[in-house]
């Protein structure tokens, strides 16, 4: 059996350019459909967040015309009950020699804080070295922008990955109030950024690295990243 950690988002909101707080989490489904294909497959999972808060789902992502439909809704709000039932550890105090792989579920939430979290850009950059599988999906790879050396060069420069894209935070509605794109930083710190077809699965894989675009990559991902756990 494999231990996996899940690094979530601990923020609730996220601040737009205008400075209104956007309420916001995680990724309901992001979180929920890798838990389940981890501890389907007899994995245990555990949560770190900053400070070891208790992570916030956002509540857009349980509406059903995000899911599907009521039906598929319905099933993610299930899921989510066991995983919100996983009491978080304290990000800062998390030694990457207890796991096996890392997970990064997104949500705007990481936007705010993962993006900005040196402890999180330090596990980002020993899980790189370590060879142990990595995946971020959404916008979890804004978490990869804190992981940054004292020379000021980035670990994820020059890695082939995704995230959601500027199309997609268009037809979302927030990129004419966002303080910044994560595809446009992505690429700004010299990732070479993949882009699939706006909210179609879509998942990239270099070296030990696997990153997921959007919500329907998350499944994708997460069965990725399980062949690499073995």
């Amino acid at each position: 059996m494999a231990k996996i950690l899940f690094v979530v988002t601990g923020a609730d909101h996220w601040t737009l350019a205008d400075g209104t707080a956007h309420p916001t989490g995680f990724w309901a489904e992001e979180a929920v459909a890798p838990y389940q294909v981890f501890t389907g497959a007899g994995h245990e999972v555990v949560v770190a967040t900053p400070g070891g808060v208790v992570p916030t789902v956002d509540r857009g992502s349980l509406a059903p015309d995000v899911n599907g439909g009521q039906e598929g809704a319905d099933k993610v709000a299930a899921g989510l009950e066991a995983f919100e039932e996983l009491r978080p550890v304290a990000l800062e105090n998390v030694d990457l020699d207890a796991y096996d792989a890392v997970f990064y579920p997104g949500g705007h939430g990481p936007m705010e804080d993962l993006a900005v979290d040196p402890a999180s850009g330090r596990l980002l950059t020993e899980t790189l070295a370590s060879g142990k599988p990595l995946g971020v999906v959404c916008h979890a790879p804004a978490a990869l922008l804190a992981a940054t050396g004292p020379d000021g060069t980035n670990a994820f420069t020059g890695y082939r990955l995704t995230g959601f894209t500027n199309a997609e935070e268009t037809q979302a509605g927030f990129a004419d109030k966002a303080k910044w794109l994560l595809q446009d930083r992505l690429v700004a710190l010299g990732a070479d950024f993949q882009e699939g077809e706006p909210w179609a699965p879509f998942v990239i894989t270099d070296r030990n690295l696997v990153t997921g675009q959007n919500p329907a990559s998350s499944t994708p991902l997460a069965e990725e990243l399980l062949k690499r756990i073995g």
